[in-house]
């Protein structure tokens, strides 16, 4: 039987947006995603309050030359400490945030690129980022950011195809080497050169060697628009889904890491009967299980564990993600609906890497979460699937771990950091060769709130007195709907309308905070 999407499944909130291009991403520096959405002239931002629910607000810019079209991309590119958005359509457009957050100034090149992927990335590993963009009927460029203000235009070196197809580009390390290296999925149709996708390896010394026919079977005419890398089995390494956006090519196709060549494990994965095309396909753990699930052509391929996934059915398609309500689990926006997992009893971990020799991201960066049942990894992207931004986050579910043995980030600069036996259900800031600051939030097992869905009573359990507390409910945007106080463990809570709430209780013993769905 196919497993329950995660439990209690989505619940839609809808957000105000501007245009049509989509990102979410921590606009403020406060450690919270925002979402995002822009036009021409307006950068709309739903800022996530600390407390739940958000603040709208929209600033005004000076007509962008180019509309991002095609994708959007985000990240710090001056080192002042806000993220700033890159455009891609008919060329690239910076719209780069002031020194407090509260503006943007934007800043258009003049080469025409027929933009398809864009990412933030440091090809050159300066401590700077780039901005690379796939182009459609060209090859690929890039602009090397030169730390004062300026940027060097590149084209050629990084996907050399004279008439491109050049569609998904995803930046990860996939031999473990250190050093980035760029995927293309690649869509032109028949048997077009421009079809067959690459991997394009980093060799450490500014240069990069396309070796996707030596790393086995990743050169082939499949049609995609994009590919969700992850390490699906655990093993330490970085395997791909590679999504077909139509089977003109042959279907979709799930390749296991080796090391440095790769295996076919299609057969059999679960991928072989799965019939959803899509431009989009990414790499997230929606159930915060610990294994990696695969969102895109309609619907949500669960991960079971074993290289095998299942066709599971959630309200939400394709779409930015992140964690718009900072409850660990990964939510999904779609247009002016953000969906909001409403989560289950898993353990997770999130970690925020802040660079100082590296960039101010830690975009590149490779973060492993150690728990006594195995090492999980993630590589922090600027860009993946095709068009939209996600979170610089690293999201980690845990399962029923309720430990963390260690948390490792190795940076782009070879620094290695270490934070051992960090707390679970919490949020890690890593400041690369520095500081770790923990915001914890109550373990799994210090609130519980039953049952869920509630109809009448709520009751809970903890550690804590609940005497002399103050109990507040909020929904899904945050707003106070009820203040009660805690009467033997259980509250009323029939006239509430159904729906996703938070519940937080504060008194002398301290703060904690849980959900609950009302039925």
């Amino acid at each position: 039987a196919a497993p329950p999407p995660p439990v209690n499944g989505f619940i839609a909130q809808a957000v105000p947006i501007t245009g049509s291009a989509y990102c979410i991403v921590d606009m403020n520096a406060d450690g919270l995603d925002d979402a995002v959405s822009v036009s021409s002239t307006v950068i709309n931002i739903n800022y996530q309050n600390a407390g739940g629910g958000f603040t709208n607000q929209q600033h005004t810019t000076t007509p962008a030359d180019y509309l991002p079209s095609w994708s959007l991309c985000a990240g710090d590119l001056d080192g002042n400490g806000y993220n700033d958005l890159v455009y891609a359509g008919s060329g690239l457009t910076f719209m780069l945030a002031n020194n407090d957050g509260t503006g943007y100034t934007e800043l258009s090149h003049p080469q025409y690129i027929f933009c398809q992927r864009s990412n933030l990335v440091d090809i050159n590993n300066d401590g700077l980022l780039d901005a690379f963009s796939c182009h459609d009927v060209q090859p690929n460029v890039y602009y090397i950011n030169n730390g004062n203000g300026t940027w060097t235009w590149h084209q050629g070196g990084l996907g050399d195809q004279p008439d491109g197809g050049n569609y998904g580009s995803i930046w990860i390390d996939y031999n473990n080497d250190g050093n980035l290296d760029m995927f293309i999925a690649k869509c032109r149709g028949g048997n077009s050169p421009a079809s067959i996708d690459e991997l394009w390896r980093n060799n450490g010394d500014g240069t990069f060697t396309n070796v996707a026919s030596a790393a086995n079977g990743l050169a082939d005419f499949q049609q995609s628009w994009s590919s969700a890398w992850a390490d699906f089995d655990n093993d330490g390494d970085m395997d791909v889904m590679i999504g077909a956006s139509s089977f003109s090519g042959g279907g979709h196709k799930l390749m296991r890491n080796d090391g440095t060549t790769f295996t076919n494990i299609t057969a059999g994965s679960g991928f072989d009967l799965f019939n959803g095309t899509s431009i989009e396909f990414i790499a997230r753990d929606f159930d915060n299980d610990g294994y990696v699930d695969v969102l895109g052509g309609g619907g949500l391929m669960h991960n079971n564990g074993d290289m095998t996934f299942t066709l599971t059915t959630v309200p939400c398609s394709n779409g930015p993600t992140g964690d718009v309500n900072n409850d660990g689990f990964v939510d999904v926006q779609n247009n002016n609906t953000v969906y909001l997992n409403a989560g289950n009893e898993n353990n997770w971990v999130k970690v925020i890497t802040q660079g100082t020799l590296s960039n101010k991201n830690g975009i590149g960066a490779r973060v492993e979460v150690t728990t006594p049942a195995g090492t999980q990894i993630r590589d922090i992207v600027s860009g993946d699937g095709f068009r939209y931004m996600s979170t610089l986050t690293a999201m980690f579910g845990l399962g029923t771990q309720e430990s963390i043995t260690s948390i490792t980030v190795r940076w782009p600069s070879g620094l290695v950091d270490v934070v051992n036996n960090p707390d679970i259900n919490s949020t890690i800031t890593i400041v690369e060769n520095g500081t770790t600051t923990g915001v914890s939030s109550v373990p799994a097992t210090a609130l519980s709130l039953f049952p869920s869905p509630a109809h009448n009573t709520l009751h809970i359990t903890g550690p804590r007195d609940l005497a002399g507390s103050r109990i507040t409910i909020l929904d899904a945007t945050g707003k106070t709907v009820a203040l009660v106080p805690a009467v033997q463990g259980a509250i009323d809570v029939e006239s509430l309308m159904p729906g996703l709430y938070m519940l937080r209780i504060e008194g002398p013993s301290g703060t904690a905070t849980g959900k609950f769905i009302k039925e």
